[in-house]
C-alpha cells in the first residue's frame, strides 16, 4: 500500500494539465513543466488526478509514490512557485547579482562568478548589520534545489564558528573548540 501514491491531487484554477500515454505536461501562470512516466496510470476526473498501478512489483510500487510526488510538485510550482533562501555567515562574505550572474565573495582569493539558469529568478538582499541573503525563486522545485545546493557547496558551514553558506533556518551543529 502506497500512502503517498494513493493520495489524490487537486488541480487549482488556472492550471491546465495534458496527460499523454508516457508524459504529463502542466501549464500555469509561472510556466510549463513536463514529466515522463512509466509503469503507472494517470487519470484526471473533475480536476482531481489519481495515479494507479497494475503490479505489486517493488519497482512499480516505488514509482507509484515517486510520480505522484513529481506531478504534485509540478502543479504547485506552476501555480505558486518555489523559493529557497541562502544566508552567508562570515566576516566579509558578500553576494551581488547582475542579471543572472551571481558574484560571491566567500573568503577566497578571488570572487566566485556563478551563472544561474534562466528559469530561476535570483535576488540578493544586503542590509547593514545583517548577513547577506540570496533568494532563489522558480516554478521547478528540482532546479531551485539543485542551484541552491550548488551555491551552498562553494563554502559549506563549518561546525566551529558556523561560517559559510547555509539555508535560512538551517541548524548548524556546533563543536567545542580547543580546551585550554
Amino acid at each position: 500500500m502506497s500512502r503517498i501514491g494513493n493520495n489524490p491531487i487537486n488541480v487549482p484554477e488556472g492550471v491546465t494539465l495534458e496527460i499523454l500515454p508516457t508524459k504529463v505536461i502542466v501549464k500555469g501562470k509561472f510556466g510549463e513543466l513536463k514529466q515522463d512516466y512509466s509503469d503507472v496510470k494517470v487519470k484526471m476526473e473533475d480536476n482531481i488526478i489519481t495515479i494507479s498501478r497494475d503490479s505489486e512489483n517493488k519497482k512499480v510500487k516505488s514509482k507509484h509514490g515517486l510520480y505522484r510526488s513529481l506531478i504534485a510538485n509540478m502543479i504547485e510550482g506552476v501555480s505558486k512557485g518555489f523559493t529557497k533562501e541562502l544566508e552567508l555567515v562570515g566576516v566579509g562574505y558578500r553576494a551581488s547579482n547582475q542579471g543572472q550572474k551571481l558574484d560571491l565573495a566567500l573568503g577566497f582569493s578571488h570572487n566566485i562568478l556563478f551563472d544561474i539558469a534562466p528559469e530561476v529568478k535570483i535576488e540578493t538582499i544586503s542590509e547593514k548589520g545583517k548577513n547577506p541573503i540570496i533568494k532563489l525563486t522558480s516554478h521547478d522545485k528540482q532546479l531551485v534545489g539543485y542551484v541552491a545546493s550548488k551555491i551552498r557547496s562553494f563554502r559549506k558551514p563549518e561546525p566551529y564558528k558556523g561560517k559559510g553558506v547555509k539555508f535560512v533556518g538551517e541548524y548548524i551543529r556546533r563543536k567545542a573548540g580547543k580546551s585550554a
